[in-house]
């Protein structure tokens, strides 16, 4: 089988698209590729800002690959491998440059997982949402039962967990699982036209944004205004803050080199 994740670049941002016909399914293969592919991204210095999308308008990622399913049942060793799986989803989660997720279909159980590893979701209106585990006696195991009860709450959370039908795309803006709903076929444009915008500021305070409130989430408040302090000295020991402070100074643009 071919290359299911391709990388591509354009002006500061990171095109990654998953195209595993007909609906994008979360195979190992897949969850190798990407853990290739993001490793790459966060060595690359060119790239500020990355969008990761679905191939198609079918589907962002209908779910695992349930034709593996099979063969992990009554193993053991199970635990190892789920967790070889979460290594990669962390990776995506923690990577220091901001990720926008173009949600162009069925985003189900596993693709509803990778998408809430990324900072923010547009969504084309024909998208559908949902974690339906529990119509196959399992539950969410890509991190789902933790991080979707972070973005949406607890209560709502338990909801889609527990009766497993999907919500609309409208639906999930209302509640918070997404950012904006656009018309369908225009989930790149928008995607690309807040990509450049976010890809012109410094990363490193972008990189920095991320990792205050990531991290400052699951503090103590007093514990987390520490951590955005400290943050925030080094943020002014980089070349960049240098350049930003004096192009206002100088009524310019700033031209940011990332260091």
């Amino acid at each position: 089988m071919g290359q299911l994740v391709t990388l591509r670049k354009e002006a500061g941002i990171g095109i990654v698209t998953i195209d595993n016909p007909p609906l994008n399914v979360l195979s190992q293969q897949v969850v190798a590729e990407l853990s290739d592919v993001f490793s790459t991204i966060e060595q690359d210095q060119e790239v500020v800002t990355v969008i990761l999308t679905g191939a198609g308008n079918k589907a962002f990622m209908a779910g695992a690959d349930i034709k593996e399913f099979p063969q992990t049942i009554g193993k053991p060793n199970m635990k190892e491998n789920v967790m070889k799986s979460h290594q990669v989803l962390n990776q995506i989660d923690f990577l220091p440059k901001p990720t926008i997720a173009v949600l162009n279909g069925l985003t189900f159980g596993g693709g509803c997982e990778l998408a809430l590893t990324c900072d923010l979701r547009i969504a084309e209106e024909h998208s559908q949402l949902g974690l339906p585990e529990i119509k196959l006696g399992i539950f969410p195991g890509g991190g789902g039962t933790q991080r979707l009860p972070r973005l949406i709450g607890e209560a709502k959370a338990k909801e889609l967990m527990f009766i497993g039908d999907p919500i609309t795309a409208k639906e999930a803006e209302n509640i918070g699982l997404v950012n904006k709903v656009v018309p369908s076929g225009s989930g790149m444009e928008e995607a690309l036209t807040i990509a450049k915008k976010i890809s012109g500021y410094s990363l490193q305070a972008l990189s920095r944004i991320k990792k205050a409130v990531d991290e400052g989430t699951n503090m103590e408040f007093n514990e987390a205004i520490d951590r955005e302090a400290e943050l925030f000295a080094e943020v002014f020991q980089t070349e960049d803050v240098r350049e930003g402070v004096q192009a206002f100074i100088e009524k310019r643009r700033p031209v940011f080199t990332h260091k």
